[in-house]
């Protein structure tokens, strides 16, 4: 162990164990992220300040959608890591796709699970699909933050050589070099940080520009990203892409991109719908 580094606090990633059957923190970080996102969209959608002329969802169908995100998130996740980063390795052994406990998840691919989860529910319900899109950006710093915090107890996708840092961790699997544990990193920048800016953006602008709120969770998850990958370990199968960058910040960059256009249709009006919906109750 060298003397500048903290050694990994070896957590049990089994939270609960009846015989046989297991209950992982990783899982559980799931479940939390969406049991408190949901528990928060629903006193979104209560707030009729937040809405203008924007029809707004009723408390049942906050309670309906959250099974459809719910799907969005671990069914995208886990298609997104077995394309993006792990293909090869999956097509040898296909049954692996499913032994989603054992983590992999990719949070490109659960974003784009869950926007086409949340678009299909809006126009089944007769929602504004980007207004629905914006409740759930203000909540997912939730999950991400969540999220990270059940990688670190995994011991995974830690971060680079930090052999001077105060604070590196010694990981398990990450040999004997102290690292930056870049999965708090994450925590914080894609998870605390971006709450807290979320929750400013959203009681300044309301869901009244459909997309707007969205755009932003966007464009500031995809540069919190980008940053935090300076101090992340590239997956190994992966290593470093052209130029240097990795796969997360590859993916981050179009991301980003989207999110821009989007701000700037919602800012000029063009995402409101052509004739105004009546309010639905609460």
């Amino acid at each position: 162990m060298p003397l500048l580094a903290i050694p990994f606090p070896h957590i049990d990633p089994v939270a609960i164990a009846v015989g046989p059957f297991a209950i992982r923190w990783y899982a559980l970080s799931y479940v939390a992220g969406i049991v408190l996102g949901w528990w928060y969209s629903r006193r979104l959608a209560a707030d009729a300040a937040l809405w203008g002329d924007i029809r707004r969802p009723t408390r049942a169908d906050m309670d309906d959608q959250i099974v459809w995100i719910a799907l969005g998130i671990v069914l995208g996740g886990r298609l997104g890591y077995v394309l993006f980063y792990n293909l090869a390795s999956y097509l040898e052994r296909p049954a692996e796709i499913f032994t989603v406990w054992r983590g992999g998840m990719s949070f490109h691919g659960g974003f784009l699970g869950t926007i086409l989860a949340i678009v299909l529910f809006a126009r089944a319900r007769g929602l504004n699909p980007l207004a629905m899109l914006d409740v759930a950006a203000v909540v997912a710093p939730i999950g991400l933050f969540t999220g990270r915090i059940a990688n670190f107890v995994n011991g995974e996708l830690w971060g680079r050589p930090a052999p001077d840092l105060p604070w590196a961790v010694v990981f398990p699997m990450g040999g004997d070099i102290p690292r930056h544990p870049s999965q708090l990193y994450e925590a914080f920048a894609e998870g605390l940080l971006l709450l807290a800016l979320m929750a400013v953006v959203v009681r300044r602008f309301g869901f009244r520009r459909p997309g707007l709120v969205g755009g932003i969770f966007v464009v500031g998850y995809a540069l919190a990203r980008i940053a935090c990958e300076f101090f992340r370990e590239p997956d190994a199968q992966l290593g470093f892409l052209l130029g240097g960058i990795t796969m997360g910040q590859l993916l981050s960059v179009p991301m980003a991109a989207a999110g821009l256009a989007v701000i700037v249709a919602a800012a000029r009006g063009w995402t409101r719908p052509r004739h105004r919906g009546a309010e639905a109750p609460a």
